[in-house]
């Protein structure tokens, strides 16, 4: 087993979620427009590596805009939706080129039977989607909705224009999750795997080996390397070692916290064996790798 210590470190600033006094707590819905006018501090642009603590739906009715999502680059066109979920590294593309809406909500904003339906903690879930036909007409219509009560609640009290907007946003995201494809990319992968990955997600940072993962599951190593494999196109190891890879990531580009407290908070002896470990599976040294995505920021 490696070493594992709680979380520290500052954050870098950039969080766009301020939800407007008078609003229900948990939401906001902002035309990308007023997003674009909103005041920032110096350093804190929408350019900057973000890593909200709240879910994000974005869709455009004009325009283009590539968002780049936990540093993999997606292009959004018009009627497309992007969805973005805590925990993920978000930098914004160019806003002067596009307009649309953005959703921000609390995990807690939805109801409870939506929560489960929609699979909202799921962290493998989909980036974008890109529906057609009747299903993007009814998320057109789901989307005008929620934006126009949000706006205005009419003569409704604060309390039941709450309720309206958690029930808007209930059928907006049941909708977007039951796209056709838009669910878990390992949507038909094994019980096996699904353990696996499960299990990953909770301990990447406190144990690398595989064969920890195959005692704890009840598997052979061997098993859930052909498990992995099968699902996921990589074996078992490279699976968990994407998965410390991708937190040493976020960590580096959201935080100012240095490489050995990094080091330390994924359960590495040292930072020399971080260091190590990081350039073999990324390419960069990670104080590199950091400069170069504050770089691209601009």
């Amino acid at each position: 087993m490696v070493k594992h210590r709680p979380p520290a470190g500052q954050a870098v600033p950039g969080n766009v979620f301020a939800p407007p006094f008078g609003a229900p707590a948990g939401l906001e819905v902002i035309s990308l427009a007023a997003l674009r006018a909103r005041p920032r501090v110096r350093g804190t642009g929408l350019g900057a590596p973000q890593r909200p603590a709240v879910h994000q739906v974005l869709t455009l009715t004009s325009g283009t805009l590539r968002q780049t999502v936990d540093f993999t680059p997606h292009d959004i066109a018009p009627d497309g939706w992007l969805w973005t979920r805590p925990g993920q590294v978000v930098q914004w593309g160019d806003l002067a080129r596009a307009e649309g809406t953005l959703i921000m909500f609390d995990r807690d904003f939805p109801g409870p039977a939506t929560v489960r339906a929609a699979r909202l903690d799921d962290p493998h879930a989909h980036v974008l989607r890109t529906p057609d036909g009747e299903a993007l007409t009814s998320l057109r219509v789901a989307g005008a909705h929620l934006a126009h009560e949000f706006r205005a609640r009419g003569p409704l009290p604060r309390d039941a224009h709450g309720v309206v907007l958690r029930h808007l946003l209930d059928v907006l995201i049941l909708r977007l999750t039951h796209l056709e494809g838009a669910g878990s990319p390992a949507g038909g992968a094994s019980e096996t795997f699904l353990r696996f990955r499960a299990s990953v997600e909770r301990d990447f940072a406190r144990t690398r080996r595989v064969d920890d993962y195959a005692l704890a599951l009840g598997y052979s190593a061997r098993t859930l390397s052909r498990a992995a494999l099968e699902s996921a196109g990589v074996g078992a190891k490279e699976f968990i070692d994407r998965r410390v890879v991708l937190e040493a990531k976020r960590l580096l580009a959201h935080t100012d916290l240095a490489a050995a407290r990094i080091a330390d908070r994924l359960g590495f002896s040292s930072a020399t064996n971080f260091a190590k470990y990081f350039h073999q599976r990324a390419g960069q040294a990670p104080i590199a790798f950091r400069t170069t995505v504050r770089d691209r920021a601009g």
